[in-house]
């Protein structure tokens, strides 16, 4: 099947990598644009937007870039003005701004509580504050929250931060879904489990390890049901559906993509 998102306009908040391959973000754009959005693809560093946007247009998709840092409100209005002028409206909102510091609930220090609060759950709601408006003046249309399974469970590592805000944004969508559900517009988070993304050498394996990105990614496999992690294009394939109309019976609820970690974690 293909056309799945024809006509649609996508804005894609975090539609970069972080590093060379395939972040979430990046991967969804490029999917999305597969299947027939017009993408609107923000990041705070627009080098990593541009690149995401020239894979769209050497596979003969339409995208624009757009440079925002989505934990300031004056950067998320004038983005989604932005994108309303470029394309006449909103179709679909996809949030995959995020990442997570180490540190539990003694140990953390207020500035980095609040940076991974802003982080991973002010930036979801500015986006959504800003982007609902347009999006129910056009009939409504679907927002695809990136969460995690460490915003339902406990999983072995303390992030605690990372685990409030993730939890947080499966609640704020729950809620934004009710209040405009009968207005056309549909909510959901994607839960991602452990994945390998640009995200894990760059970030993590520097955060909880020595440095050495070859053995966090050994690390993290060995923990998956599977033996392995699940990756990018996982997410977007999630992200997909939910994003689609094949979905449009689906609203304020959370798709796990973790290769039953969680399950195991039971």
């Amino acid at each position: 099947m293909v056309g799945r998102l024809a006509g649609k306009v996508a804005l894609v908040v975090g539609a970069g990598s972080i590093g060379p391959g395939w972040g979430n973000g990046k991967a969804c754009a490029v999917l999305f644009a597969r299947e027939g959005a017009k993408i609107f693809a923000v990041d705070i560093n627009l080098d990593a937007a541009e690149e995401t946007k020239s894979i769209i247009e050497a596979e003969g998709g339409v995208c624009s870039t757009y440079q925002a840092d989505v934990v300031k409100s004056l950067d998320v209005a004038d983005m989604v003005s932005a994108c309303v002028a470029e394309y006449g409206g909103i179709d679909v909102l996809h949030n995959n701004v995020g990442g997570s510091a180490p540190g539990g609930v003694v140990d953390m220090s207020e500035e980095v509580w609040d940076g991974n609060i802003n982080l991973n759950l002010k930036s979801a709601f500015l986006c959504c504050k800003y982007a609902v408006p347009p999006m129910l003046s056009g009939g409504g249309g679907a927002i695809v929250n990136i969460s995690s399974v460490a915003g339902m469970r406990y999983m072995g590592r303390d992030m605690i931060a990372y685990h409030a805000a993730k939890g947080g944004l499966i609640e704020l969508s729950r809620a934004i879904a009710l209040k405009y559900a009968a207005q056309g517009l549909r909510v959901n988070t994607v839960c991602p489990g452990l994945m390998n993304t640009p995200m894990v050498t760059s970030r993590i394996a520097f955060q909880y390890g020595d440095g050495d990105g070859e053995k966090m990614v050994a690390d993290r496999n060995a923990m998956c049901p599977s033996g392995k992690m699940g990756d990018a294009w996982d997410v977007a394939y999630a992200s997909l559906y939910l994003a689609s109309d094949e979905a449009r019976y689906v609203n304020g609820t959370e798709l796990v993509v973790d290769g039953g970690l969680t399950a195991k974690c039971i």
